[in-house]
C-alpha cells in the first residue's frame, strides 16, 4: 500500500512518514477510527515503509501480503476448536487487496457468518508469541498488525499484554479498533496511540471523480451520506440502484403511516413492507436505515427554511417534497431518529429483523401526525 493510495489524511501520513525518517518509531502504536476513515491502508503503508528502508525489494511483496516478516492477526469465528486468524488468512488477503477499506461487517459477509461471535482468542495471542520468538528471515524488523484489536476477549488481551511489555528485538506491533471503549487501559497504556479522523469531503470528492468519473450532483450526494467514510462512499457508488429501490420503499413508508390514521386497515400494508425489508441482508437493511434517517433530516431543514442545505430530494413521480418536509419538525423529529437508531441497535444485535421493522413502521403512524 502506497502513501499515494490512501485517500485524503495529508497530514497524518507526513507525520508517520517523519517518524520512520527521525527513528522516532514507537514499538507498539493503536490506530483508532472506522475502517472507512483509512485506519487499515494507513498501518499498511506505515508498515510497507519501515519495511522497505530496509530492503528495496519489501514493497511488493507487502502489497501482496506475502512478505515472511509481516504477520497478520484479526477476529474469526471458532471452528472445530480452531480460532486462528490463520485459517482464513486467504478470506482476509483477498478482501483487503479489493478493498483496503473494508470493515468489520464486510468480513462477516464474506466468510457468510454473520451471525457469528468473532473474537480474537488465547490460542491466537500464544500463536503470536511463538511466531515473535523466532529471528526475523530478512535479518530486519518483524510488523505485526492486529485488525481490531478491540475484539480481543480478555482472555487473550492478557495474554497479548505479556507480549506488548517485553516484546522481542527490533519488533513493531502495529494494533487497529473502532474504538478503545472494551480495550484493557492496560494495554492503552502500553502503546503510543494515533486518532484516526474522518477524511475531508473533498479528498472523498475527487476520490470519487478520479475511480467513477460521476457527475457532481451524485457525488456531492455520496460525500454527504458517507460523513467521511471512504468504504461508505464506494459502496454507494457502486450501488445505482439501490437509490431508487430505497426511494420507493421509503415514500410507501410515509404514505401507508399518514393515511392509517383514517385508514388503519394499511396497518397491513405497513406489516408487508417490513416482512419484505426483512428478507433483505443485515447490510442492507442497515444501509437503508441510514438512507431514512437521512431523508427525514434533509426534510427538516427543508421545513426549517434551509434548502441551501438540501442536497438531496425525492422526486418519485406524484410524491410531494415541499408538502412532505412540512410533517417532519420539533415535535416528532427526535423521536423518529431515535426510533431509526433503535432499530439499529437491535439490527446490530441480531434481533428478530420481522419485529423490527414492523414495530418502526407502526411508530411512523403516531409521530408523522403530531402537531409542530
Amino acid at each position: 500500500m502506497n502513501w499515494e493510495q490512501i485517500t485524503g489524511q495529508e497530514k497524518l501520513k507526513n507525520l508517520l512518514i517523519e517518524s520512520i525518517s527521525e527513528n522516532r518509531v514507537s514499538h507498539a502504536q493503536l490506530f483508532v477510527g472506522k475502517e472507512g476513515y483509512g485506519v487499515f491502508p494507513l498501518a499498511l503503508a506505515y508498515a510497507q515503509e519501515i519495511l522497505s528502508r530496509e530492503n528495496s525489494q519489501s514493497a511488493s511483496k507487502v502489497q501482496h501480503f506475502n512478505h515472511v516478516d509481516l504477520h497478520f492477526s484479526f477476529p474469526v469465528f471458532s471452528e472445530k476448536n480452531n480460532s486462528l486468524s490463520s485459517r482464513l488468512f486467504d478470506e482476509f488477503r483477498e478482501m483487503m487487496l479489493e478493498n483496503p477499506y473494508s470493515d468489520f461487517e464486510d468480513f462477516t459477509k464474506i466468510l457468510e457468518s454473520e451471525n457469528k461471535q468473532f473474537f480474537i482468542s488465547a490460542d491466537e495471542a500464544d500463536d503470536i508469541g511463538q511466531k515473535f520468538s523466532l529471528k526475523s528471515f530478512e535479518g530486519g524488523t518483524k510488523i505485526l498488525i492486529v485488525w481490531r484489536a478491540d475484539k480481543m476477549n480478555l482472555s487473550a488481551a492478557n495474554k497479548f499484554l505479556k507480549f506488548l511489555e517485553e516484546p522481542p528485538a527490533k519488533t513493531v506491533i502495529i494494533l487497529t479498533a473502532e474504538s478503545v471503549d472494551f480495550m484493557l487501559p492496560t494495554i492503552l497504556s502500553r502503546t503510543q496511540i494515533v486518532e484516526i479522523p474522518r477524511i475531508e469531503d473533498e479528498e472523498i470528492s475527487f476520490a470519487l471523480k478520479e475511480k467513477f468519473g460521476l457527475d457532481d450532483e451524485k457525488i456531492t450526494q455520496i460525500v454527504h451520506q458517507s460523513q467521511g467514510n471512504f468504504n461508505e462512499a464506494l459502496k454507494l457508488a457502486r450501488s445505482e440502484n439501490s437509490d431508487s429501490e430505497f426511494e420507493e420503499l421509503f415514500v410507501n413508508w410515509v404514505r401507508y403511516a399518514f393515511m392509517a390514521k383514517k385508514k388503519p386497515e394499511l396497518l397491513r400494508n405497513i406489516i408487508a413492507w417490513a416482512k419484505n425489508i426483512a428478507a433483505w441482508n443485515r447490510e442492507k437493511q442497515k444501509s437503508f436505515l441510514d438512507f431514512c434517517s437521512e431523508i427525514f433530516r434533509l426534510a427538516l431543514m427543508q421545513n426549517y427554511g434551509s434548502p441551501n442545505l438540501v442536497y438531496k430530494k425525492i422526486n418519485i413521480e406524484n410524491f410531494q417534497w415541499d408538502k412532505f418536509s412540512q410533517y417532519i419538525h420539533g415535535a416528532n423529529i427526535e423521536s423518529i431518529l431515535d426510533e431509526i437508531s433503535t432499530a439499529d441497535y437491535h439490527l446490530e444485535r441480531n434481533g428478530n429483523s420481522k419485529i423490527i421493522w414492523t414495530d418502526l413502521g407502526i411508530k411512523l403512524t403516531r409521530f408523522i401526525h403530531r402537531s409542530a
